[in-house]
């Protein structure tokens, strides 16, 4: 093959590899790595480009051939050094020592991860070749789209393959390399629509045309003007090969004089030489094409991978550290553990009461929602006063005119004031419970979600604690629904120091007298009140009654948050770290509080395996 300028040569094999071990590593299954995949409809002569590509005969045959993403790692030899092959899959790694056993150990991987048939898998075989004659270059070869299923296949078979396909070239780091004979019309082929679809403006696509010998007469310069990319633009434009037929490997004609041969074809045909003269025509130009496509792509996408590496690396530590090492296996060191992990918890079950940061890490904040519902509370409470102050006024004599006795017309009925404020108080009660009970959910949800993060992986520890956390609150709530309710039963004892209900007093007179200022006009039902003998004990009553709710309301603004917040948050908090650590004094259930949940144990050793892959890749970057 054609061989690439000397100093280029010195960059192309180490970007190669350095991808190439990325894949290895399986760092792919956490990043996009930069690639090239092979797509085309079945029969549009995708396996014969691979096979003149890599000097060795791949699966063939009609319907689906490539039934797994197929790897393929070409490395360049000096001249003499012998040929290498490999193939891996799965946990299986094998040598292969002749190049005419690779066909059959790439049928074998197949069967084996996708079953014996005609099933496809999406799991990744990798075949690396090493010789003189490849050129340095990874390709991924992928199933050849199928329109109709046959005999053996699943209805289905061509919406697998297509999402197989769409998964490597949605890729913003895949080169998508179509694969089109030069027999069919492109713009109806299956490959080119869908890589069309994730690349619409052609940025990394590449367009192959085989089959050249069996274009039909008068179309040859249709075919020109394509790989000319004046039909379908692709920014990184066409090449044109011609590869073995069927009749050709049935004479057993070799690669090497296949090659002859397809360069002669082009060298000789009265259209196509022109191609040949430019560099669009053979499989070595073709192959020089695509590694340095490869090359330039790889040195593009490196920046963008490092940025990757090290944000899939702290959010993997910052799992990690969520996940913990897990309990150790000597006895003594797991009760201490135990002890430790339950003393963590406690101690962020105080903090979370208090406002304080937590241990665990969360950004858990109980008070921005007591504030939230304590404001409501205040709300709640100045909009009841407004309501009683607007039915004082309308409803004032006909309290007087029901509930007076034999007082003579000037004296405050204190009965009526006594009546009015308690039914006031009173329906005040229920909200106030119904608060509690709000308050109550909340805190609960913030415990046990603290016990969530304390506790991941330990499902029993998570299950006592969760227990203790639910029968804690039914205990508290119970307790503060009660101081609530007595509460309220001393409010309807109507009192005050006789200083706060004076000064209260005076401030609403001031009040009064500085609205009948501003809005005289208004007061037409105040002035018919004037014009009546009780005129004076009707405005005072109003006076007392507006006052004293004043009282009382704030009183209870602060009352009811203050008995809520300390049994639900202080009390409750206080008594699960009691609880929690009485239940270390047994220890006989170690054994079952630090038994892990079993896709924990899995997890953790996923997540250590990927920052293991992800160091190493950091490591290569640095290196290279």
């Amino acid at each position: 093959m054609a061989s690439l300028n000397q100093q280029y040569e010195e960059r192309v094999r180490p970007c190669i590899d350095l991808i190439d071990s990325l894949r290895s590593l399986g760092v792919e299954k956490d990043l996009d790595l930069p690639a090239i995949a092979v797509i085309g409809d079945q029969s549009s002569g995708k396996s014969s480009v691979l096979e003149a590509l890599s000097g060795v005969a791949l699966p063939r045959g009609s319907g689906i051939v490539t039934r797994c993403p197929l790897e393929l790692k070409m490395k360049r030899k000096k001249e003499g050094e012998e040929w290498y092959g490999k193939i891996s899959y799965q946990d299986h790694e094998e040598e292969i020592e002749d190049p005419a056993h690779v066909e059959k150990k790439i049928r074998e991987a197949q069967d084996e991860m996708a079953g014996v048939g005609v099933g496809i898998s999406d799991d990744l075989i990798s075949l690396e070749i090493a010789s003189p004659d490849v050129p340095d270059l990874t390709l991924i070869d992928l199933p050849g789209i199928a329109r109709v299923a046959v005999k053996g296949q699943p209805e289905n078979i061509g919406e697998q393959i297509k999402r197989l396909i769409q998964k490597f070239i949605k890729r913003q780091e895949t080169i998508s390399l179509v694969v089109v004979p030069c027999n069919v019309d492109i713009a109806t082929t299956e490959a080119l629509k869908m890589a069309q679809e994730v690349d619409p403006d052609g940025e990394r696509t590449l367009g192959i045309l085989t089959k050249p010998d069996l274009v039909d007469k008068g179309t040859e310069e249709t075919v020109v003007d394509i790989v000319h990319n004046e039909v379908i633009h692709l920014k990184k434009g066409y090449m044109i090969v011609k590869c073995r037929g069927q009749k050709e490997i049935t004479e057993k004609v070799s690669l090497t004089e296949a090659m002859e041969r397809e360069k002669a074809f082009f060298q000789d045909h009265v259209h196509f030489h022109t191609l040949y003269n430019d560099g669009h025509a053979t499989v070595p130009k073709l192959a020089e094409k695509l590694t340095l496509e490869l090359v330039h792509h790889i040195e593009r996408s490196l920046p963008r991978l490092e940025e990757q590496i090290e944000e899939k690396l702290a959010q993997t530590q910052a799992e990690m550290e969520r996940y913990g090492n897990g309990p150790p296996t000597d006895a003594a060191e797991r009760l201490v553990y135990l002890i430790d992990k339950v003393t963590a918890f406690t101690q962020d079950a105080i903090n979370l009461a208090a406002g304080e940061e937590l241990q665990c890490g969360d950004k858990l904040n109980v008070f921005s929602t007591l504030r939230r519902e304590f404001g409501k509370w205040y709300s709640q409470l100045d909009h009841s006063g407004q309501n009683f102050n607007r039915r004082i006024d309308r409803e004032v004599e006909e309290y007087e005119e029901r509930y007076r006795g034999r007082e003579l017309p000037g004296f405050i009925n204190y009965k009526t004031f006594e009546v009015m404020v308690k039914e006031q108080i009173k329906q005040l009660e229920e909200p106030a419970v119904k608060k509690l009970k709000d308050i109550g959910d909340a805190v609960r949800k913030a415990f046990v979600q603290l016990a969530h993060s304390s506790f991941i992986g330990f499902p029993n520890l998570m299950k006592t604690a969760k227990t203790k956390i639910e029968a804690i609150k039914q205990e508290k709530e119970s307790t503060a629904e009660s101081t609530l309710r007595t509460q309220f039963k001393m409010e309807m004892i109507v009192y005050s120091q006789d200083r706060t209900y004076s000064s209260s007093l005076s401030d609403r007179k001031r009040e009064e007298d500085e609205d009948e200022l501003k809005c005289p006009k208004f007061n037409t039902k105040r002035s018919i009140v004037h014009c009546m003998d009780n005129h004076a004990t009707l405005q005072e009553l109003m006076l007392h009654l507006k006052s004293y709710y004043s009282i009382a309301s704030q009183r209870l603004a602060d009352q009811i948050p203050m008995v809520i917040r300390y049994q639900m948050l202080q009390e409750s908090a206080v008594q699960l770290q009691r609880e929690m650590l009485q239940m270390l004094q047994d220890k006989e259930n170690v054994e079952f509080l630090l038994k892990e949940d079993f896709d924990i144990g899995h997890k953790r050793a996923a997540l250590q395996s990927r920052l293991n892959r992800l160091m190493k890749a950091r490591a290569y970057l640095v290196e290279f």
